[in-house]
């Protein structure tokens, strides 16, 4: 979206003292913060009209927005604002040359959507697509001793993600049906992502089994993302800002997980009192957050109960299912320059099932996390963080030993920008694993079961190191590289493995509205599970590290009507693969340490317009073929999918009420080769397909502003609404739906 600004607003309040005597004052020279980022304002989804927002923003002396606030405005227009806010980036204020804090004003000006006309022009300007949001900035300025100069006009246009990512925001995923509002749920409906079954958080990734998909949040890892029983994510959505899926060739920073990466960042602190709230059919979630010492802390606290279990109690009363989490983080500025973040979360499941009497745990899983950061601002163009992390995980299967990790880890990056074309990162982290597996009073090690899994998952203590760099290059005016390189060192039970990371990823305008893509990559990481489990890792490396093999490239276009297109194909190569769904699975305790050859080639395509638009929606599509080599046999993977097609539309129907539906549709795996013994038959003859699948999820909504900050929203959403059952391993199951009736708020 283009944006038109008018930038010319002086600090109302500057955090520094005048210097000179009392006698002769010294003229202080106070310079106003300038925009010197992209300002996308998106015309919120139930505005009407044409709409005027105040915001006082507090810009802190790194050019960062600390707090924002409306200080007059209607809803929903005064949360749109706000929120995007917190993603400008400014040249900050100066008094006497040295960059200070400043609280300013900004006006954001709504436009409610009209078709375009044409206008006569004065200059080289471009006519502002429907709904773009005119921003001015606005200041009481002490007396000067001339009139400022008339302000400039700056036409931005929006930052550009790195190459090869797919993202969502949380307010998009917001209108996804069948996503719940959960920001990690939009995951499985982006081009790349070919899901285990409908409605499970396991996927895989451009052929990379779910054990090799790395999760991170807000830079700490996690070991997996939603709750058990089809539930919703780990993090109330209220604090995630974004979500984004690297499906290949990402950049240096992230490592140690030969598949995709997914990442979610963090809403920015806030000092201003805000929160929401959500109470539904199976659980209930609020978050707060507030400032403290004016403005210099804040606090957030949020948190999700499920009572699952109490409305499963009158159906099915043998089982039981329960999950909670919670989130809390407090920050501090010492200074304009420097912040210090506790950050602590956590998440519990529980699965049982009672008979006789006496209650068996089906799965449990928790973990939990602390983060202690501290961030450093050497001006507007270098930061770096340093940061330790404190992790506890845990899972427990049906009668197996209790399986632990205890986790802590260290990690420094830098960020620094030489020029105007060049910016430079780097970092370093460490990481020690300690896993643990309790014993109980019935275990017989003599059970071959017990003792294969005791050798594949013995108690032990993994070390990884990791040295990464790259930087982003503008080498012609139209060219932009992203070279960069990581190197891992792990060692687990004696042994010692080195991998080497290199990277790229290039940008090349052709037009302003056409670029061509290209991202490439080697990646390591130690043998994995089938999926992600907290506190279940294969140890040892005898095996030698798995290693993928990725690249890409694709075409993005800017088309008429805010419509963003992405075209890419991509091939993997996968190299001694822990994949235990993916070769021939017919007995898994036999294969738990078997390694597999294998690839993968596709085409993917990505058409979005914003889904909070008036009329938004998206296509993803990707066709891909996944193989699997093993025991001198090639095949497809057991989850390989040909066709896997995600479609949505969101319609704002008046008057507050929205109306979304999305259909998910895929092709059936390889039918599953049943067998007895350790080594699978050979495939002389192809076992067929399973039936392909589709299903249909609905959402409505009806949304109440009841005065400027506060509103209330009546959600009905419906995942799987035809009830369709589909064939997984070749067994038939479902159908997998779920009802959600709910109410949302927020201030």
């Amino acid at each position: 979206m283009l944006v038109l600004l008018t930038v010319g607003a002086v600090p109302a309040r500057a955090a520094s003292e005048g210097r000179g005597s009392p006698e002769t004052p010294a003229p202080i020279a106070v310079v106003p913060p300038r925009l010197a980022s992209s300002a996308d304002v998106p015309y919120p989804a139930g505005g009407t009209a044409d709409a005027d927002v105040i915001l006082e923003l507090r810009v802190g002396a790194d050019g960062s927005v600390r707090s924002a606030r409306a200080v007059d405005g209607a809803e929903p227009y005064a949360t749109a604002a706000v929120e995007a806010a917190y993603a400008f980036r400014f040249e900050p204020a100066t008094r006497d040359g040295k960059p200070v804090a400043s609280v300013i004003r900004f006006r954001v000006t709504f436009h409610a959507p009209a078709p375009p006309s044409p206008a006569p022009a004065t200059g080289p300007t471009e006519a502002l697509p429907e709904a773009a949001a005119s921003v001015a900035a606005a200041a009481t300025a002490p007396p000067r001793p001339s009139p400022p100069p008339p302000p400039p006009e700056v036409e931005v246009h929006g930052v550009r993600a790195a190459p090869a990512v797919s993202t969502f925001t949380r307010a998009e995923v917001r209108q996804l049906p069948g996503a719940f509002g959960d920001p990690f749920r939009a995951i499985e409906a982006l081009p790349g992502v070919t899901p285990i079954a409908s409605g499970l958080p396991f996927f895989y990734v451009r052929g990379a089994p779910p054990g090799n998909v790395g999760y991170f949040f807000d830079g700490v890892r996690v070991p997996y993302l939603y709750h058990v029983g089809l539930g919703p994510s780990v993090v109330h959505p209220g604090m995630v800002d974004r979500v984004d899926l690297y499906p290949g060739g990402y950049p240096a920073q992230f490592g140690r997980f030969a598949g995709g990466i997914v990442t979610g960042d963090a809403t920015a602190p806030r000092d201003d009192f805000h929160g929401e709230y959500n109470l539904r059919i199976f659980d209930a979630g609020a978050l707060a957050e507030g400032g403290f010492a004016d403005g210099k802390g804040t606090v957030l606290l949020g948190g999700r109960y499920s009572y699952t279990a109490t409305v499963l109690s009158l159906i099915a009363k043998d089982t039981t299912l329960d999950y909670r989490d919670y989130q809390a983080r407090v920050t501090y500025d010492l200074g304009p320059r420097d912040r210090l973040t506790a950050f602590g979360f956590g998440s519990y499941d529980l699965l049982g099932q009672t008979s006789g009497g006496v209650e068996t745990i089906v799965f449990g899983s928790e973990f939990y996390r602390l983060d202690l950061r501290y961030d450093h601002s050497f001006g507007a163009d270098s930061t770096v963080r340093s940061g330790v992390t404190f992790g506890y995980d845990q899972t427990r299967f049906g009668d197996q030993r209790n399986s632990q990790d205890q986790m802590v880890s260290g990690r420094i990056e830098l960020r620094h920008r030489i020029s105007k074309g060049t910016l430079f990162r780097a970092g370093a982290d460490v990481t020690r694993d300690a896993y643990s597996l309790d014993k109980y009073p019935y275990y017989d090690p003599e059970t071959p079961g017990l003792r294969h899994y005791d050798e594949t998952f013995p108690p032990r203590a993994d070390l990884a190191v990791g040295f990464w760099a790259d930087a982003v290059l503008d080498v012609a005016p139209r060219v932009q590289i992203t070279p960069g390189a990581r190197v891992d060192v792990f060692n687990s039970i004696g042994e010692t493995r080195v991998g080497v990371d290199p990277r790229l990823a290039a940008r090349y305008s052709v037009t302003d509205h056409v670029r061509i893509i290209h991202a490439y990559g080697v990646v390591h990481q130690p043998p994995g599970f089938l999926v992600p489990v907290p506190g279940l890792a294969p140890g040892g490396l005898k095996g030698g590290l798995q290693t993928s093999l990725q690249a890409s490239a694709g075409v993005e276009a800017d088309l008429p009507e805010d419509i963003e297109a992405t075209a890419t194909v991509f091939d993997n190569v996968f190299l001694d693969m822990s994949d235990l769904l993916g070769t021939r699975v017919g007995n898994i305790a036999a294969n738990l340490d078997k390694r597999a050859l294998g690839s993968a080639v596709g085409f993917e395509l990505f058409v979005r317009r914003n889904l909070t638009r008036n009329l938004g929606g998206f296509l993803t599509y990707t066709l891909a073929r996944s193989m699997r080599s093993f025991q001198n046999e090639r095949f497809p993977s057991g989850f390989d999918r040909t066709h896997v097609l995600n479609a949505a539309l969101a319609y704002d129907l008046g008057r507050h009420w929205r109306l979304g539906g999305r259909l998910v549709f895929y092709t059936g795996t390889p039918k599953v080769v049943q067998y007895r013994g350790a080594t699978p038959p050979p495939p002389s003859v192809s076992p067929g397909r399973d039936p392909a699948f589709y299903r249909v999820d609905l959402r409505l909504e009806k949304r109440w502003n009841l005065k400027k900050s506060f509103w209330i929203s009546f959600v009905a959403e419906m995942l799987n609404a035809t009830l369709n059952k589909e064939t997984v391993q070749s067994q038939e199951v479902g159908p997998v739906a779920i009802p959600s009736i709910g109410v949302e708020g927020g201030f």
